[in-house]
């Protein structure tokens, strides 16, 4: 007997069994595309799994997932950003491709660059610093994410060298970028905490900047922002009878919230066994059903208090706080510099930002506030537009407060031309 074309077969079989299975399904909702997951049970594959709809700019109205015993089962609702169906046919290609991928590769790099990674304390004019360092070294910023949450700053920036446009890899130039950086994130009284180091293998960029500011703890420090009406609500309980630590989070909806959360958990070292997760206009409600990676659920009151705040951190750290600007312009040596030196001049704060260059065009969005984290004044937004140019700085999202002072304004006799100039749309 031939033992070795059975064990070819035995192997088939196994790869047929422990290979996701993926359905889109366009048919059965009206409002949303399902797609459904199937998959022998595995660490990280859940996250994997959201990583993969998020980083499309997916929306997940719903979710419903179970993974008792040796078997993953999920079933996600998704839209486009507009709230419509699924129906481009490279995108629906993209999502069964990557998650029928028994191991999916998890990296989101900096392809051909050098990447810095960032903490410290943050304060306004923070990163007009960084990026006039930056310059003055002569390195050129292709693309950088910066979040703020709880007077931190975490942010990954990738580099080249300006004169060769290659990563940097001279050992004396990053020991001079590391020291310089340190210096400054450090201010006056932050000699410990702040750190510079550059990466050389990173997993996930927005991953990444979770763990940062989870390393840096800034879960447990004090908020600057006064709390808000709409700050998440955590609760955490236990269910003895079936030994799972039930976790509930309410809070508002907005993109890449199951993402944020899903990723926290599978970082603290959680495993979700079940979970359902709704939105309902404007809120989210989130429920899992979590033990710890060897099979416990949370077993003290210090250990339920640390993931309620570690959990509304995850939630926080990319809210967005403030009026969102957008960039749009031919790239060029010290632009960076030069766009924050002008918020810092006029006393804009940058809660958060998102900085890419695609052929030679800069792509930025920067979410600023005044320097103690309220509401900018109209009138500061409009004068940084004019300096910078008006046709490349574009409003593009306005807190609440402003369309309540609008609103406001029109019933006293339409007084509002100067705040309705603030919002240009393309």
């Amino acid at each position: 007997m031939e033992w070795h074309a059975y064990l070819d077969e035995y192997e088939k079989l196994v790869i047929r069994m422990t290979t996701p299975r993926v359905v889109i399904d366009n048919a059965v909702c009206p409002t949303a595309t399902l797609v459904k997951v199937d998959s022998a049970r595995r660490d990280g594959i859940l996250l994997d799994a959201v990583q993969v709809l998020t980083d499309l700019n997916l929306s997940i109205k719903k979710a419903y997932i179970s993974s008792d015993g040796q078997w993953f089962m999920d079933v996600f609702h998704v839209t486009d950003l507009n709230g419509n169906k699924l129906t481009d046919e490279s995108v629906i290609s993209y999502i069964e491709q990557s998650l029928e991928t028994s191991f999916p590769d998890r990296s989101h790099g900096f392809d051909g660059a050098t990447a810095l990674e960032l903490t410290g304390t943050d304060r306004v004019g923070l990163l007009s610093e960084v990026f006039a360092v930056l310059a003055d070294l002569q390195c050129d910023v292709v693309e950088a994410k910066v979040w703020t949450h709880n007077g931190r700053i975490a942010s990954l920036i990738s580099v080249k060298d300006c004169n060769s446009g290659s990563p940097i890899n001279d050992s004396q130039q990053i020991d001079r970028i590391e020291s310089r950086l340190r210096n400054i994130l450090r201010g006056d009284n932050d000699i410990r905490s702040a750190k510079t180091s550059v990466s050389l293998a990173i997993t996930h960029t927005e991953r990444r900047l979770h763990q940062m500011m989870f390393a840096d703890r800034d879960y447990g420090r004090k908020p600057v922002l006064q709390c808000r009406e709409d700050s998440p609500v955590v609760t955490v309980q236990n269910w003895a009878e079936r030994g799972y630590s039930v976790v509930n989070v309410q809070c508002k909806d907005r993109a890449k919230l199951l993402f944020d959360v899903v990723c926290t958990l599978t970082d603290m070292q959680y495993v979700v066994f079940h979970a359902t997760i709704n939105t309902a206009e404007d809120k989210a409600y989130m429920e899992f059903y979590v033990r710890h990676t060897d099979g416990t659920p949370i077993s003290s009151e210090a250990e339920r208090q640390r993931v309620v705040q570690c959990l509304r951190a995850a939630v926080e750290r990319r809210a967005s706080h403030g009026v969102r600007l957008e960039l749009c312009t031919s790239d060029r040596q010290g632009l960076l510099a030069n766009v924050t030196r002008t918020f810092r001049e006029n006393g804009l704060n940058v809660t958060r930002a998102e900085i890419s260059t695609t052929n030679d065009i800069a792509r930025n969005v920067f979410y600023v506030t005044d320097a103690i984290g309220n509401v900018a004044d109209p009138k500061i937004i409009e004068t940084v537009r004019e300096k910078i140019g008006l046709g490349e700085l574009k409003v593009k999202e306005l807190p609440l407060i402003y369309h309540e002072r609008e609103e406001a304004a029109v019933g006293v006799g339409g007084a509002v031309l100067s705040l309705g100039s603030l919002v240009r749309k393309n």
